[in-house]
């Protein structure tokens, strides 16, 4: 009798060591889950949290062949009645959403400024994971099925303010600068300006399978005039392109700095352009850019800058955040000056 209430208190001792480790495992467990979840549920509320400085941060959804695609506007403050302003979008890179990227640029601090508007389109996580745009996939098809739907994206904005569409411009980080290119040469009446950050030669890769290679500066577009309007799928008459601005870090391990110049040469080409003396420019202590105009009949149709010492990221944006180097030029207030240069030609232009 003695060893069975032994072994019984053993048992119970055992099955209250257990018990008191379940709950402890579960009590942790619970505190962790809702650790996780504040911070899930922090990190969605920073998502639809504005950005700083003035203005309206503005949720849409727009519908195209490429499916849903979420935006914000960024609308600045005291716009009157008659007012049409220019509206320039811009397009995030792999691993950020739109917000991130208006943190990051601060375009939104210039536009309050200058008066635009900014389109911050996002890419569904569903339909990449990283967030990356579909801008290498066009032997499929998928790739012009979401430029179609960012432009349903534009024509939605276009509608519901006053945007003026003589005046709209195409930028991009990356991923975002593939698409960019992608839609100035699908759409190219339809934009006055384009800005490529970083991205991959247009022309380059048709297929997932030739993107990577693309990035690593492997596929070269070809030259010839009739070659490149191919390449692109641009308008027949390549002349229609509007003007490039390309942005690139001769550090860039991601997407490699030759692109900026395979770029520069292939819409030189499609558009008739001629490279100019390459100059450098430095702001205090910055890093330092090489500079190329190209040029045709007076007007600069691409603009290259070659940025010395700086990686994948946008050259001049907020500081402490991913994908954004402070220490660079102001890539911000290098756009407008070229995107708003473009908008008053096309208004002189016969």
């Amino acid at each position: 009798m003695a060893r069975r209430r032994s072994s019984t208190s053993a048992a119970s001792a055992f099955t209250r060591a257990y018990q008191r480790g379940m709950n402890a495992l579960t009590k942790a467990t619970l505190r962790n889950g809702k650790r996780i979840a504040n911070q899930v549920q922090r990190a969605a509320a920073e998502q639809f949290k504005p950005p700083r400085g003035p203005g309206d941060w503005l949720p849409g959804l727009a519908l195209g062949p490429g499916g849903a695609r979420r935006y914000h506007l960024y609308r600045p403050p005291d716009i009157a009645r008659d007012e049409r302003l220019p509206l320039v979008v811009m397009l995030h890179g792999c691993g950020q959403t739109g917000r991130d990227f208006a943190a990051s640029t601060r375009m939104n601090l210039i536009a309050a400024r200058e008066r635009f508007f900014v389109l911050y389109p996002e890419q569904d996580r569903l339909v990449h994971p990283q967030g990356c745009w579909n801008w290498y996939d066009r032997r499929s098809g998928k790739a012009d099925a979401e430029a179609a739907t960012l432009m349903a994206a534009i024509d939605q904005v276009g509608v519901l303010y006053p945007v003026d569409r003589e005046r709209v411009a195409v930028v991009g980080l990356s991923a975002g600068a593939g698409m960019a290119a992608l839609m100035a040469t699908r759409y190219p009446v339809r934009f006055k300006a384009a800005a490529m950050h970083s991205g991959v030669a247009p022309g380059a890769a048709r297929s997932p399978a030739t993107a990577l290679g693309a990035m690593r500066g492997r596929h070269v577009p070809p030259m010839p005039a009739t070659a490149v309007g191919k390449a692109m799928g641009a308008a027949a008459v390549f002349t229609t392109l509007p003007p490039l601005l390309v942005l690139h870090g001769d550090a860039d391990l991601v997407v490699s700095a030759s692109n900026a110049m395979s770029t520069a040469s292939v819409w030189a080409t499609a558009t008739g352009a001629k490279p100019g003396i390459e100059r450098t420019v430095q702001r205090g202590k910055r890093h330092p850019m090489r500079v190329t105009e190209f040029k045709r009949g007076g007007r600069t149709f691409v603009m290259l800058c070659e940025i010395a010492g700086l990686g994948h990221a946008w050259s001049g944006g907020a500081p402490r955040l991913p994908f954004s180097d402070a220490a660079g030029p102001n890539a911000s207030r290098l756009v407008w000056a070229f995107v708003s240069r473009q908008f008053k030609a096309a208004a002189a232009a016969p």
